[in-house]
């Protein structure tokens, strides 16, 4: 008598046996925060040390990336060795960061850069103050006429030297500069600008305070 409970089944017969789940890349398996390393040994970096007197003023590497502080005095000098003889052709953005509570300067200006030769990224950084110019690298690179514009119009900050330093997002006229943080979420009222010929100057549609009629 044949016993069922023992008996193959046709089709688990010739059935490859169940492998073993993989294992995970030490990345997923225990993931580690990257953290913040001095990069002044960086080649790119005391290349343009050497290059451009007392032009870096700190390095530092994160996640794969450097990010190189700049004295703003040296920028248009440092920006154009790092294209001309450090191959970082292509000027992949330039924006601003908000920092109203710190005392050495409210503005980071950030330039990041791209190398075709070995796709390799680099950041420069200019720290300034709320009433600091910056000069403006449209000499260097041309697409930064517009990204400049973009920088003045969002957070307020002058680049010298820009041949037409206009607003590229709002009006001409419009009240503030909404990437700064202490610009308020619900807005400001530029009613005038808009419909000058119903609001006077200055004027506009107010909002009624709580509890007003």
């Amino acid at each position: 008598m044949t016993d069922e409970k023992n008996t193959p089944k046709p089709e688990d017969q010739g059935a490859a046996p169940k492998s073993q789940p993989e294992a995970k890349p030490p990345w997923l398996d225990k993931p580690v925060p990257p953290v913040h390393v001095d990069a002044m040994d960086d080649p790119d970096v005391t290349a343009l040390a050497a290059a451009v007197e007392d032009a870096v003023l700190a390095a530092d590497a994160f996640a794969g990336e450097v990010t190189i502080t700049i004295d703003p005095a040296k920028l248009i000098d440092a920006c154009r060795f790092l294209k001309q003889e450090r191959g970082f052709k292509f000027l992949v953005d330039l924006t601003a960061v908000d920092w109203p509570e710190r005392e050495e300067g409210r503005f980071d200006v950030v330039y990041w850069m791209h190398r075709f030769d070995d796709s390799r990224r680099i950041r420069v950084r200019i720290i300034v103050g709320e009433e600091t110019s910056v000069p403006s690298v449209t000499g260097v690179w041309k697409t930064s006429n517009w990204m400049e514009r973009e920088v003045y119009d969002m957070f307020g900050i002058v680049f010298d030297g820009h041949p037409n330093l206009e607003r590229i997002l709002l009006w001409e006229g419009f009240n503030g500069h909404p990437l700064r943080k202490d610009f308020p979420v619900e807005g400001i009222d530029t009613g005038a600008a808009v419909q000058p010929d119903v609001y006077p100057e200055g004027g506009g549609p107010l909002v009624e305070e709580e509890g007003g009629a």
